[in-house]
């Protein structure tokens, strides 16, 4: 075992001496480089993505399906089903935090995708409960009317109510 540590020994003493030899500014000069380098590819990710989002969704047939919360009274949302032309296109269950978000006026992007023009028929399932527990639950309709360009729909609940409204962008 002691001769297995001194043959080590032996083998990273060169090493050991050119490591020394390094200096902090050349060892700053790599460090900066790293950083050019992370840089880079961060900013070539996002324009990645973008082209990415172009190329699945181009802006003549894409359409896009917001939901938000219209309640100020307590309403937690549990799920929402989204069918486009008979077909389910998304279903979310919705987390504490997606809530709390949605209940401060944010907006969630449930869907994207594309379709021809002409009229499409949506409908819209939510299923929700009260802090006392009490169920809601309501369904509707829509008939999105899709043009050259992008469509963007907007599905505001309100659960209290059981309604839901739409509105296009």
């Amino acid at each position: 075992m002691f001769r297995v540590l001194q043959v080590t020994i032996l083998l990273l003493l060169p090493c050991i001496a050119v490591a020394q030899n390094v200096s902090r500014d050349e060892i700053r000069g790599l460090d900066e480089q790293i950083q050019d380098v992370k840089k880079d590819v961060i900013n070539l990710t996002a324009t990645l993505a973008q082209l990415e989002e172009k190329l699945l969704f181009p802006s003549n047939s894409q359409v896009a399906f917001f939901v938000s919360i219209a309640d100020e009274q307590p309403f937690e949302l549990e799920s929402v089903e989204l069918r486009l032309n008979g077909e389910i296109v998304a279903h979310h269950l919705y987390t504490y935090r997606e809530i709390q978000s949605l209940q401060k006026g944010g907006v969630q992007k449930i869907y994207t995708g594309n379709v021809q023009t002409g009229a499409h028929p949506l409908q819209v399932r939510f299923i929700g409960k009260t802090p006392s527990g009490r169920a809601y639950q309501a369904d509707a309709t829509y008939q999105v009317d899709k043009a050259v360009g992008p469509k963007f729909v907007e599905i505001s609940i309100l659960g209290t109510e059981s309604e839901i409204h739409f509105k296009d962008w």
